[in-house]
C-alpha cells in the first residue's frame, strides 16, 4: 500500500514540475517537446528567476539575425548600444508565450521612450509566415529575430536559456541584470528595467 501512495505521490509530482516548467526547446521535427522535466537542467538550483548583481554582470557576445518582420534585414544586438534591452526567446506555438505577448508589448512601449526595447528571438517557428502573422494579429511592433535552431543562445554564454519562453534583461552595457525562466508579466520586467534605465 505504501508502494503505491508512493508512486501515486512521485506522478503527481513529476506532473505538477511539467505543468509549470513551461515549453522546452527540445523536441523532433517541427513540433517541440511540450514540456521539460525540471528545471535543474536550466539554472542552478531550479530557481525560476535569477538577479545578476552588478559586479557579477559580464557582457553577452555581440550577435545578429534576421529580422522576422522584415526579411532579409539583420537586426544586431549593436543596434540597441546603449539601450536597456529585454530579450524574449520565444515561439508561437508555445502556450506562455501567447500569453505574455501582451505584456512584453506594454514593456516595449514604456522603455522606448527611455532608452529600451524588448527584442524578441522566434525560436522553432520553421514556418515564418506563421510567426509573422501572430505578431501581426496581436499588434507586437517590438522586432525578433528569426532564429529556429536558437543559435543566439550561444552568445548568452552561462545565463541559463534552455526554456521557452525566457526573458533576459540587459543593462545598457548588454550585461544580464535578471533573467526569468517562466511566463513574466509586464510588472515583473518593469521592476527591472525601471532601476537600469536610470543608471
Amino acid at each position: 500500500m505504501l508502494h503505491r501512495v508512493s508512486h501515486a505521490l512521485t506522478a503527481v509530482l513529476v506532473a505538477t514540475v511539467t505543468l509549470v516548467t513551461g515549453c522546452s526547446t527540445g523536441g523532433d521535427g517541427d513540433a517541440p517537446a511540450a514540456t521539460v522535466e525540471t528545471f535543474q537542467f536550466a539554472s542552478p538550483g531550479g530557481a525560476l528567476e535569477i538577479l545578476y548583481p552588478e559586479d557579477e554582470r559580464r557582457p553577452v557576445t555581440p550577435f545578429s539575425g534576421e529580422s522576422l518582420k522584415e526579411p532579409g534585414e539583420t537586426i544586431s544586438l549593436s543596434d540597441y548600444d546603449g539601450q536597456v534591452v529585454v530579450l524574449n526567446a520565444w515561439g508561437q506555438w508555445c502556450g506562455p508565450c501567447r500569453t505574455e505577448s501582451d505584456d512584453l508589448q506594454l514593456v516595449h512601449e514604456t522603455i522606448r521612450e527611455h532608452g529600451g526595447t524588448v527584442l524578441g528571438i522566434n525560436v522553432r517557428d520553421y514556418t515564418p509566415e506563421i510567426s509573422r502573422d501572430f505578431m501581426e494579429d496581436n499588434g507586437l511592433t517590438y522586432p525578433s529575430l528569426y532564429d529556429p535552431p536558437f543559435k543566439t543562445a550561444a552568445a548568452l554564454g552561462g545565463v541559463p536559456a534552455s526554456v521557452i519562453p525566457t526573458t533576459i534583461v540587459l543593462d545598457k552595457q548588454h550585461r544580464p541584470a535578471a533573467v526569468f525562466l517562466r511566463e513574466i508579466t509586464a510588472d515583473d520586467i518593469l521592476a527591472v528595467t525601471g532601476p537600469l534605465l536610470e543608471e
